[in-house]
C-alpha cells in the first residue's frame, strides 16, 4: 500500500497517560528509553514496504502500527516468528527465499519496543495515521490503523476472549471506526458504539486510539501490585516497676 503523504504525528505536550487508570503507577525503576523513528526513518519504513516483492501485499505503516499495538496487548507475549510475516503479508505468505527484509525489521523492532514500552508505564505514544484532505473524516484517516488492530485481533484471538465487560468501552471505542457490517456477531458492541459520539477532530479520534489501548491494558496486561510497606514492630514500653 503506498502512502501520498508521510503519516502525520500527534504528540502531546509531554509524555503523559491517555486517561488516568486505577492501575497507573510509576515504573518501579528506570528503563533505557526507546528510540522513535525519525520522520526519514519513517519515510525509509514506508519505502521498505512498498519494495516486499509481489504477490505478497505487506502492511503499510499506518496499518502496522495498529497491529503492534494488537500484537502488544495479547495477555502472553506474541513471539516475533509468529507476528512478523503478517507483515509482509496480511495472509501470511512467505517471501522468495532472495527476499532480505533485515533491515525493515530492525525499525519494526524499534517501534515495537517503542509502543511496548508506552503500554508497560501507560504512558502517551503517537499513533501513526495518514494525512488526508483537510475536510477528511476523522475515521477514515484513522481507519488503517483500527484495520491493523482488527488483523491482530484476528489472528491472536487471546484478548478478546478475556472478561468481555471489561473490554467492551475500548473495544467499541477503537472499532466505531470500522464500518458496522465488519462487525459480525458483535450485538452488544455495536450497542455501546451507537452510544458513542463521533470524534469532532482527528485529533480527539487520536487521543481515543491511545485511551483505548491503555485501558486495554489494564485488562490484558495488569501491572504488577506493589507490596504494601511493612508497619515496624511495636515498640515496648519500658518495664512495669513493682512496689514491694
Amino acid at each position: 500500500m503506498n502512502a501520498a503523504k508521510p503519516p502525520v504525528r500527534k504528540p502531546s505536550p509531554a509524555p503523559r497517560p491517555a486517561r488516568p487508570t486505577a492501575s497507573t503507577k510509576p515504573a518501579p525503576q528506570a528503563r533505557k528509553p526507546a528510540e522513535p523513528l525519525s520522520d526519514g526513518e519513517l519515510e525509509q519504513l514506508q519505502a521498505l514496504l512498498d519494495k516486499v516483492p509481489a504477490p505478497l501485499e505487506p502492511l503499510d505503516v499506518s496499518m502496522l502500527d495498529g497491529y503492534l499495538i494488537g500484537v502488544l496487548l495479547q495477555p502472553k507475549p506474541i513471539a516475533m516468528s509468529d507476528w512478523a510475516p503478517h507483515v509482509l503479508d496480511s495472509e501470511g505468505r512467505k517471501p522468495p527465499p532472495s527476499y532480505n527484509g533485515e533491515q525493515l525489521f530492525e525499525l519494526i523492532r524499534r517501534r515495537h519496543r517503542e509502543l511496548n514500552l508506552a503500554i508497560v508505564d501507560r504512558q502517551w505514544f503517537d499513533p501513526w495515521v495518514f494525512e488526508l484532505e483537510d475536510e477528511a473524516d476523522p475515521s477514515e484517516v484513522v481507519f488503517p490503523w483500527v484495520a491493523g488492530f482488527a488483523l491482530a485481533t484476528e489472528l491472536f484471538p487471546e484478548l478478546m476472549r478475556l472478561d468481555a465487560a471489561q473490554l467492551l468501552e475500548p473495544l467499541a471505542a477503537i472499532y466505531m471506526h470500522l464500518d458496522p457490517d465488519d462487525l459480525e456477531d458483535a450485538d452488544e458492541l455495536l450497542e455501546e458504539i451507537e452510544t458513542l459520539e463521533p470524534p469532532a477532530d482527528l485529533e480527539e479520534a487520536v487521543e481515543s486510539l491511545v485511551s483505548a489501548t491503555l485501558l486495554l491494558a489494564d485488562v490484558s496486561r495488569p501491572q504488577p501490585a506493589q507490596p504494601s510497606p511493612k508497619r515496624p514492630p511495636a515498640r515496648k514500653g519500658p518495664p512495669q516497676r513493682r512496689r514491694f
